[in-house]
């Protein structure tokens, strides 16, 4: 099995590198890990993928604990708040909503929120970063290349991309080299991993909704900033650590 690292987010002080598990060139697993550097923030996502792909303990206890433990992670559909009339003369009531069951199928992604129409700030802003780096035309396009696959800014086509490329932009120190920069993790990758996270933990939509306004105050992850959205990822896999190992193949970010 190969290890591929990635650093996917970088501020001052705080890094967040993924790694990820390849069978056959196949992703089985993905750990994401934050430290002060690259390195620490390595070896903590090394540890987290380590610990999700060890196999269960012989005598299947830690089998049976995680059973347990991802039972009692997913609500039970038969839990009402109110009383169930019976009785020959008891007539038939149409559950409230409120009363209905959890969709058992896993949560769908969510829309993308609708892009402005006018990115002019936007752009300026960018081209002020690249007079502050010093990046002519062609270390724009290299870095571009990294980043999303072509060297044209005009081929970005949705503003959470061109978010992306800004707040990259706005994070590097004066001087850095357009190869030797982290690339930003786009939001549809971040959101693409929640959705794999929710599924495997076994989560309906009601059960990630009461998660995020734990942590956040919020009722969707389109309301989290990037940032955001990568801390809420790493909470769904701290989710999963607690609940054991996961069975290779089963999927990964």
């Amino acid at each position: 099995m190969q290890l591929q690292v990635r650093l996917v987010h970088a501020e001052p002080g705080a890094r967040v590198v993924a790694v990820t598990a390849l069978l056959e060139g196949r992703p089985q697993a993905m750990a994401l890990g934050e430290g002060p550097t690259a390195e620490e923030a390595e070896d903590r996502a090394r540890q987290r993928l380590q610990s999700r792909l060890s196999p269960p303990a012989a005598d299947g206890r830690r089998a049976a604990a995680t059973a347990a433990a991802r039972a009692a992670a997913t609500p039970a559909a038969a839990d009402h708040p109110d009383p169930v009339p019976s009785g020959p003369d008891a007539a038939p009531i149409e559950p409230r909503p409120e009363m209905a069951p959890a969709a058992e199928a896993p949560p769908q992604p969510e829309e993308p929120a609708a892009d402005p129409e006018d990115w002019s700030a936007e752009l300026t802003r960018i081209d002020l970063q690249l007079q502050r780096l010093g990046w002519q035309r062609a270390e724009e396009g290299v870095y571009l290349e990294r980043a999303f696959g072509h060297p044209s800014r005009g081929r970005i086509t949705t503003y959470t991309d061109l978010l992306a490329y800004l707040q990259a932009l706005e994070s590097f120190e004066t001087g850095s080299t357009p190869a030797g920069v982290p690339v930003p993790l786009r939001r549809r990758d971040l959101l693409e991993q929640s959705d794999a996270l929710l599924r495997q933990l076994g989560w309906d939509a009601r059960r990630g909704r009461e998660r995020l306004e734990q942590e956040f105050g919020r009722s969707s992850r389109q309301q989290l900033s990037d940032a955001q959205l990568l801390h809420f990822n790493m909470v769904l896999e701290e989710e999963m650590l607690a609940a054991g190992p996961s069975v290779p193949g089963s999927g990964g970010g």
